[in-house]
């Protein structure tokens, strides 16, 4: 009996160890699978971040003096009388999305009659959003809908629309007749767009008073001088550092913006095409006074 025991310890001890093994092998095994699939799912979402697009930066942060954007010498010639050489600025609640200048005059020539030309320039600028797009893909939409809405304008005869070359990444001149006050007035907008901003220029001119109306031909190549101007004016004011992916600034609107987000700066200076609003008073060459409508 007493050499049974002994032994009998021996094989106990013996018979120990493997399951040991076993169980310290099973604890491995459970641990490298844990390990391995939680390696897998960080490389799972590090993959996914990848994939997300990453919208490209506006290129134009800010826009310039809208008053500024087209010289001095430009208007004296396409507004030769305007009540002010320095132009109206448009109202905005944020003139670095949005800004505008016009300048409207009858220059009077006596007996031969009297001229009147207006003069409007609007900037639109956007900021690139992960959520919309970048800031050149949101100007491309609003030039669209710039291009439509000065072929919509009200009571607008033989309306024509062409490209233009050489005036930022796009351009496109609309051209229509239009009668008010009795008169013909001859209009030519162009609608550019220039990265992240839309340029919208109208320049538009009647004869009173038996005066003769101006050209077609007259009236879009002063609308395209100008509107060569505004757009290098876009990027002398640009700055050295792009904007970043933010909020839309395009929802800042100007007091008079009805919901549009590309409100000519007519309209957000209270005036529309032809000076609606303000009486034109001629001198004692012509006793009437000319009453500009909408």
């Amino acid at each position: 009996m007493h050499r049974s025991a002994p032994r009998l310890s021996r094989i106990l001890a013996c018979a120990a160890v493997p399951v040991m093994l076993v169980v310290a092998g099973c604890s491995s095994d459970s641990g490298d699978k844990k390990e391995s699939g939680s390696s897998e799912s960080s490389a799972s979402a590090s993959a996914t971040k990848k994939a997300e697009p990453t919208v490209e930066p506006a290129k134009f942060s800010a826009l310039p003096d809208p008053c500024k954007s087209i010289t001095k010498k430009t208007v004296t010639s396409l507004v030769p009388s305007a009540k002010s050489k320095n132009g109206t600025a448009a109202t905005s609640s944020d003139a670095l999305s949005r800004a505008g200048c016009s300048w409207n005059g009858l220059d009077d020539n006596g007996v031969k009659g009297s001229q009147y030309r207006w003069l409007d320039v609007g900037f639109t600028r956007f900021d690139s959003d992960q959520s919309l797009g970048s800031g050149a893909k949101r100007a491309q939409q609003d030039f669209d809908k710039q291009v439509a809405k000065a072929k919509a304008a009200e009571g607008a005869k033989k309306v024509a629309e062409a490209p233009v070359s050489g005036i930022g990444e796009q351009a496109t001149k609309i051209t229509y007749d239009l009668t008010k006050t009795r008169e013909d007035f001859k209009y030519a907008t162009i609608v550019t767009r220039t990265e992240n901003v839309v340029v919208t220029l109208t320049y538009n001119g009647a004869g009173y008073a038996g005066a003769k109306t101006p050209s077609a031909d007259d009236i879009l190549k002063g609308a395209e001088k100008a509107a060569k101007e505004a757009v290098a004016a876009v990027a002398g004011a640009a700055s050295d550092k792009p904007s970043g992916s933010t909020a839309p600034s395009g929802k800042a609107t100007n007091k008079t913006d009805k919901g549009d987000s590309s409100k000519d700066s007519s309209k957000d200076s209270g005036k529309d095409s032809s000076g609606s609003g303000s009486t034109i008073k001629k001198t004692s060459a012509h006793k009437s006074t000319v009453k500009k409508t909408s």
